[in-house]
């Protein structure tokens, strides 16, 4: 009991220390509970929990004073440290458990010394500021009297360091307090009331706002809804696209819907309203509001239950003259629930809805709401028809794809036995929540794979500057943003489209955070503004598209993974797609995208707000300079392609920083990086791959829209063979390849090797000229202008080798580095595909789409054993990458293996130090990964039972020309390409080639000079590019210029005659294909012709692949766009703006090679389908397709069947037939003399030859 009294005791002498008066913080509370909402209890969330401790520490030092005296003394038995520990204990509010409980966790470590009079002075002199004492703490401990000694105690400082901490967050939480009454404060300036008009409808507002006595609102409502014009419609207001001048305001309308958009999502709906009464009220402005924008804001309303704004816009779409939709009615009627009003308001406006020809059931099963809409929709419609019963979520309606070449793929087997992946159903969901913490995390963090430096002084004074500085550099971001946050927010408040709600969809953390990382990844040599401006307004736009279903999300998602888990059955096998779509997700809400311009405008506000805010010390650039401050960043305008771009470059002194400071992290957007887990598959155009993070399924630049309406137009059903190739190449499982990883990390940390496709450092760029010939020479007055022109040539080539360089470089370290991460995972690449249905990669930087190098770094997770015949398709496969034996038999080619395999044992057990024999290849990396594979494999016990994770490719010959001779049936064509069965595989390119040097012989011999030089020179190799591209439209420009880039590689051939000799060769390449296939250019003729027409009539070029998805060219007539203001005006072009006429050139010049890269990605799919089908693993690299080596042969079958079913279509008259339905079946436009040329030329298709497709099915090298 002694010790308790003493306790009490020291309490009421520490409370007697504090001053009288002192304002209690429960009032200050109250005042926030006033806008935060009530104290919560004691079951709070952790969060909650630490913001409770905010209050708990801080009562320590705002309580009432204790009208008591000090106690009696503690018993001599008690300790001194115990005894200032029960006294500080007793010094806590009774209302503070969080401290009590600290203190005894403090007693329990056993700290120094420490008496009553230290802790309870201690409280005093923190106390005294407050209550007007002005002498500072030392003063205060020294002029106490009877203090004791003061001795060192870790207790103590720990109660200091808490005091400062939750001073520092009341200062916090008072300036939130002081934001949320300056907001409340900005939000009564804005207009809410509209300016109509229509005087009726002003004069009928503003009786119905001053009658008396005043009728309800509701009744206003179900009044204005009987007066709504019925014969005008939303959509109608909103179809921009065949109006002629209504077309113009597209872009404006899809600004002005994303501001709003922004708005909702941000909490400014009262800005959002503002803007929409401003444009209402002045006529011009008007145009632009469409229904949709003013049901936006009627739903914002509804949620909060405030009637008498959601009446306004309902006045203002009367004004408008639009009549309302079910969306319209949804949001009154959501609203008259929240406020549990009358029924005979609602029945009036169910009446009404009828009379609209709208049905009760659309407001549930049309219009998306979230659960607790519904609910309140629900309980109003309830008041005026109790016995309703809302319609359950319509069963998806049976969705059968019709396409002839995908009925076996959709036809119910009970036998087909889908791949598995061989990891558990508990393996699996680990991984989903490691994905999902990516995700939500938005980025992820990696250690580079730069070479460590040595921790010097020199290194950890330049960390700890950057250190300094981004300290710096966070607080003066956090200023800048919030000053431009209030500039616009006053161009808000008059009306203007601002940026201020997108400014407000990322938190100022991460926002700041961005930035620092933009500014960390600048390269030495600056960036484009404009390129700036619109990665930064990109990646704003992605982060805040991230959902949060994700208890929802993780149940569903646990379900799936038992169709693909090793140790889990379904009833039933089906596609990923089908059990999806089985377990009853709803769809995503689909997301607009932001118009180009919000894009590049919104990153050029950040970009600016960057430039301002780092600045550095002058004497990190001049070390006796004064310490003022100076940019880090500086704009500079400089020549690109002879034109004038603006250019943010970082300052010299800040690169040596970076440099010396070699710091080993680089930083990546999560939807950047391959996925943890496997991808969602697809169910929609804009539903699948990343768990959080929405991804199109069709990529497009940033702004154009047409083909993503394209895809929802079309029948659900006829995307499902895309959907299911996409999700069945995103479920194949990856590993890093180590052994490869480690041999190129060698050389990558030392001086890299060019020649094997490891970028060298910086320091091995070549360096600008020295002496006579540097960039001052060319002021030196004896310099001739020539001799001037000759040294900014070569200033310029070095500089733009240096650029190549670093940029090949950087690439390289962002691969490495994520291969580094990911070396012991398991990891997926989830896929999408272009406007012509080419698959790729969503992860950009670390995929099996890029060169030798990256390719060699990955194989398959999961491993197949060889079986019989794997090990023959190793060899065959290794003697492929080294570019040797191309026109050999397969049974050549493995013999050619079998007697090199002392080279390949070699080169697997020393890459380095052995005979290096696998560098000559063609493809050395993958050369030397399959070397160490057939090492491993032939020194097994049983190779056949071996267990391969190698993937092997099979290569189409040429495939574009292989599509082009099945289109024509062109004999002579297939025989060159390996259509036809042959016992030797045929070369195209070196038919090309001999053809190419049958010509050249014969110009040599009239004594053309460029032919004699060219003796000897003329190769597979110089002419295979060309060939490869002339199928896909390259012209004799881009021709030229790949043969003259062939030609520069050959060290001995005479570099004076480059230009002449690829002018040259391009035109005998051009003439050699021209006899080699003239069914091919029959057909490019045929459909050039065409596009030119179409484009002539005004529009672009569409079609449908045989798969059913909807293709449309995206090239029209530039629009320029002009952003004005800060640091530069900044003007860009936009070949997607759908109201400019279509691009002719473009159009026709794009149309045969899209058109085939359309049929080559129908024919990937199918043959993907087909393998997963048949229990394979299959990956694609467009043409080049990959499994494991055991079912080569399987996979080769299935290509050449899918590939005759393809082609045994009607293709090329489908195409016609579709054309003339789109382009020549309106009645307006048939008398036209382009529409009547049109049909002409669509009539005349090309006619066919007479080659047999179904010998492609017995070809061996039609894909080897």
């Amino acid at each position: 009991m002694s010790a308790v009294r003493w306790g009490r005791g020291a309490a009421g002498f520490g409370r007697a220390l504090w001053p009288a008066g002192a304002p209690g913080l429960l009032a200050e509370e109250g005042a926030l509970g006033a806008v935060w909402g009530r104290k919560r209890s004691s079951t709070a969330s952790p969060c909650e929990q630490d913001r409770r401790k905010d209050w708990g520490h801080a009562e320590l030092l705002e309580g009432e004073p204790d009208p008591r005296g000090l106690g009696p003394e503690a018993p001599s038995s008690l300790s001194p440290p115990s005894a200032a520990l029960l006294g500080a204990a007793s010094l806590v509010p009774h209302s503070d458990p969080v401290l009590k409980a600290r203190v005894r966790q403090l007693q329990a470590e056993g700290v120094a010394e420490v008496t009553v009079k230290r802790v309870a002075k201690r409280v005093a002199v923190a106390r005294a500021p407050e209550a007007g004492g002005a002498q500072p703490p030392r003063q205060a401990q020294a002029g106490a009297e009877g203090a004791a000694p003061m001795l060192s105690s870790r207790w103590a400082q720990k109660l200091d360091d808490d005091q400062r901490l939750m001073e520092r967050r009341k200062q916090r939480l008072e300036g939130k307090l002081q934001k949320h009454v300056e907001k409340v404060a900005w939000q009564k300036q804005l207009r809410s009331e509209p300016r109509l008009l229509s005087r009726k409808l002003a004069s009928q507002l503003q009786h119905w706002e001053q009658g008396v006595p005043r009728s309800p609102w509701e009744e206003q409502l179900a009044q204005l809804l009987q007066e709504a014009p019925q014969g005008r419609s939303g959509e109608a207001a909103a179809a921009p696209a065949d109006r002629g001048p209504e077309s113009r305001l597209e872009g404006q309308r899809q600004r002005l819907l994303s501001f709003f958009e922004c708005c909702l999502l941000t909490g400014n709906l009262p800005l959002a309203h503002h803007v929409l009464v401003t444009h209402h009220s002045k006529s011009q402005q008007q145009r632009l509001l469409t229904l949709s924008m003013y049901n936006l804001v009627m739903l914002g309303w509804a949620r909060q239950g405030s009637f008498k704004e959601l009446m306004y816009v309902f006045f203002m779409l009367k004004d408008a003259g639009l009549a309302p939709d079910l969306r319209s009615y949804a949001a009154a009627l959501q609203c008259m629930g929240r406020l549990d009003q009358d029924a005979g308001t609602i029945r009036r406006c169910l009446k009404q809805m009828a009379q609209h020809g709208l049905q009760l059931q659309g407001l549930f099963t049309a219009v998306p709401l979230s659960a607790e809409e519904r609910a309140e929709l629900l309980r109003a419609v309830r008041k005026a028809k109790p016995a309703f019963t809302p319609p359950r979520p319509p069963a998806p309606p049976l969705q059968v794809n019709t396409s002839p070449l995908l009925r076996e793929i959709y036809a119910k087997d009970p036998t087909v036995s889908y791949p598995r992946l061989h990891l558990s159903l508990k393996e699996l969901q680990g991984l989903f929540r490691q994905q999902l913490r990516v995700e939500m995390a938005t980025t992820v963090t990696v250690e580079s794979v730069e070479k460590v430096p040595l921790l010097t002084k020199e290194v950890l004074h330049a960390r700890k500057t950057l250190a300094g500085l981004r300290t710096r550099w966070r607080t003066a971001l956090y200023r800048e943003l919030q000053e431009t946050k209030e500039s616009e927010a006053h161009a808000a408040r008059e009306g203007r489209l601002s940026l201020f709600p997108y400014l407000c969809l990322l938190s100022e953390k991460e926002v700041v955070g961005m930035l620092l990382q933009t500014l960390q990844a600048l390269p030495a040599q600056g960036e484009s503004l404009l390129f700036l401006a619109h990665e930064l307004g990109l990646r704003v736009f992605k982060r805040k598209q991230l959902r949060n279903e994700v208890q929802e999300l993780e149940q569903r998602y646990s379900k799936y993974l038992h169709l693909l888990a090793s140790d889990t059955q379904v009833a039933e096998p089906c596609l990923p797609r089908q059990h999806w779509e089985a377990l009853g997700v709803p769809e995503a809400p689909h997301e607009q995208p932001w118009p180009m311009s919000v894009v590049v405008q919104l990153g050029k506000q950040l970009a600016e707000v960057l430039v301002r805010a780092a600045q550095m010390p002058s004497s990190l650039a001049a070390p006796r300079s004064p310490g003022t401050l100076i940019p880090v960043l500086y704009h500079v305008y400089s020549f690109r392609s002879f034109r004038q771009i603006g250019i943010l470059k970082p300052h010299p002194a800040f690169t040596q920083l970076l440099e010396t400071a070699a710091e080993r992290t680089l930083t990546f957007e999560s939807t950047d990086v391959p996925m943890l887990c496997p991808p969602l598959p697809w169910t929609s155009p804009h539903s699948g791959a990343f768990l959080l993070s929405p991804t199109k399924m069709m990529r497009s630049v940033e702004g154009s829209q047409q083909h993503q309406l394209l895809l929802e137009r079309c029948p659900p059903a006829e995307l499902h063979g895309a959907l299911d190739a996409l999700t069945q190449l995103g479920n194949c499982a990856w590993r890093v390849n180590g052994r490869i990883l480690d041999l190129v990390l060698e050389l990558f940390t030392d001086k890299g090797c060019p020649r094997l496709g490891v970028p060298a450092p910086p320091s091995e760029a070549p360096r600008p000229p020295e002496g006579r010939q540097a960039p001052k020479g060319c002021l030196l007055p004896e310099v001739s202008p020539a001799e001037k022109a000759e040294m900014r040539r070569e200033l310029a080539r070095r500089l733009k080798v240096a650029r190549e360089m670093q940029s090949l470089r950087a690439d390289a370290l962002y691969r490495l580095s994520l291969a580094q991460h990911l070396r012991h995972r398991v990891f997926w690449l989830p896929h999408n595909m272009d406007f012509r249905g080419r698959t790729y990669p969503c992860s950009p930087h670390f995929n099996h789409l890029g060169s030798d190098l990256a390719r060699a770094l990955l194989e398959f997770a999961q491993g197949r054993p060889l079986g019989p015949h794997g090990l023959n398709w190793l060899k065959i496969h290794l003697v492929n990458l080294t570019g040797l034996k191309k026109r050999e038999s397969l049974q050549a080619r493995r013999d050619y293996a079998d007697e090199l395999m002392e080279d390949i044992l070699d080169s697997a057990d020393r890459p380095m130090t052995g005979r290096k024999w696998w560098m000559e290849a063609d493809e050395p990396w993958q050369a030397l990964a399959c070397c160490m594979e057939v090492a491993q494999a032939v020194r097994a016990p049983d190779p056949a039972a071996y267990v391969s994770h190698f993937p092997v490719h099979q290569d189409g010959s040429c495939n574009g020309l292989q599509h082009y001779a099945a289109l024509g049936r062109d004999s002579v064509g297939a025989a060159s390409v390996n259509l036809l069965p042959l016992d030797l595989p045929q070369d195209v390119y070196s038919e090309v080639a001999a053809q190419v040097e049958v010509f050249r012989r014969q110009d040599a011999e009239q004594g053309v000079r460029v032919a004699q030089v060219l003796e000897g020179f003329i190769s597979r190799k110089v002419v295979k590019q060309t060939v490869m591209t002339v199928v896909y439209g390259v012209t004799r420009y881009g021709g030229r210029l790949q043969i003259e880039k062939r030609l520069r590689e050959i060290h001995d051939f005479p570099q004076d005659f480059v230009w002449e000799a690829s002018h040259y060769l391009v035109r005998q390449v051009f003439n050699s294909l021209q006899e080699m296939f003239s069914g091919t250019r029959s057909i490019q003729r045929w459909l050039t012709e065409s596009a030119r027409l179409i484009s002539h009539t005004g529009s672009a070029v569409e079609w449908v692949t045989p798969l059913g998805i909807p293709v449309i060219q995206p090239y029209h007539r530039d629009s320029k766009v002009m952003i004005k203001g800060g640091l530069q005006s900044l003007t860009f072009s936009s070949s997607v703006d759908t109201s400019q006429k279509p691009n002719t050139l473009k159009q026709k010049n794009g149309f045969p090679p899209n058109f085939i890269h359309s049929l080559d990605s129908s024919h990937m799919m199918l043959t993907a389908l087909h393998c997963y089908r048949k229990g394979l693993t299959f990956v694609s690299v467009h043409d080049c397709f990959w499994t494991h080596a055991a079912d080569v042969a399987v996979m080769n079958q299935v290509c050449r069947e899918q590939f005759v079913r393809l082609h045994s279509q009607p293709i090329l008259h489908n195409l016609s037939r579709f054309l003339i339905k789109r382009f020549c079946s309106d009645p307006r436009t048939s008398k036209s003399i382009w529409v009547s040329r049109l049909m002409d030329t669509l009539l005349s298709v090309p006619k066919a030859g007479t080659f047999n497709l179904e010998q492609v099915k017995h070809s061996t090298y039609f894909f080897s």
